[in-house]
């Protein structure tokens, strides 16, 4: 397990404290230890045991980022916990950048494509998609399809690559997660999943699509092997 912390604006941090966990026979329980000066100026030392408090403990998550202020949920919010965020968005037309010295090429790049219904899941600072072949806001049950797009790996991933990531992850950076998609350059096939099943494949679907008013044909898009509530659990 790899465990990094990331502090900003350059603040100096001291030691408050530290909770420890005793353990004895079937037994165990946390305590507080407050940290202590070392009058004689050496290193602070932990002090006495003292009793955790509910309030200390909704502080304690509260810093940790363990709580989730309150947010007015719009409607496309399927999940929202302090660690994830999962939405769904309704079929429609982008524009897609795909990279010129790529098989797209420039005769692709910069089109107006119709998009098929999706989901998108942000945990981690991660993105991932996968995409639906109903436009309606799907059930727990709902069986996903594989988003028909590069950059994204067998499991919905995205690589993100040149794409401008927000800096938040609550309901209001939904958009901003969204156009930093589709304003980013899809580059290449990233995995081994089949992207659709188009006669040729994914390119020859695109030629057929650019710059079309015709909704994405989601009779093509292939099975992402997963519930909602798989990729929702994966991790």
């Amino acid at each position: 397990m790899e465990i990094s912390v990331a502090i900003g604006g350059g603040q100096r941090m001291t030691l408050a404290g530290a909770v420890l966990v005793y353990e004895g026979g079937h037994e165990s329980f946390a305590v507080w230890h407050p940290a202590k000066a070392d009058e004689s100026g050496g290193a602070p030392y932990l002090g006495e045991a003292e009793p955790l408090t509910t309030e200390f403990l909704r502080m304690l998550s509260t810093g940790l980022g363990a709580c989730v202020a309150p947010e007015i949920l719009p409607a496309s919010v399927l999940v929202r916990t302090s660690e994830l965020l999962v939405w769904w968005a309704p079929a429609q037309d982008r524009i897609l950048f795909f990279s010129e010295s790529s098989e797209a090429g420039a005769e692709l790049n910069g089109k107006r494509y119709p998009i098929p219904p999706l989901v998108f899941k942000v945990s981690g600072g991660s993105l991932s998609v996968r995409a639906l072949d109903k436009d309606e806001r799907p059930s727990p049950e709902s069986r996903l399809k594989t988003a028909p797009f590069w950059n994204c790996n067998d499991s919905g991933e995205v690589c993100l690559g040149t794409m401008r990531v927000p800096e938040s992850s609550g309901v209001d950076a939904i958009d901003s997660w969204e156009r930093g998609f589709f304003q980013s350059e899809f580059t290449h096939a990233h995995g081994a999943a089949r992207l659709t099943s188009f006669p040729g494949g994914f390119l020859p679907l695109c030629r057929r699509l650019a710059g079309t008013r015709q909704r994405f044909p989601v009779r093509y898009l292939t099975d992402a092997r997963e519930t909602l509530r798989q990729f929702v659990e994966s991790r």
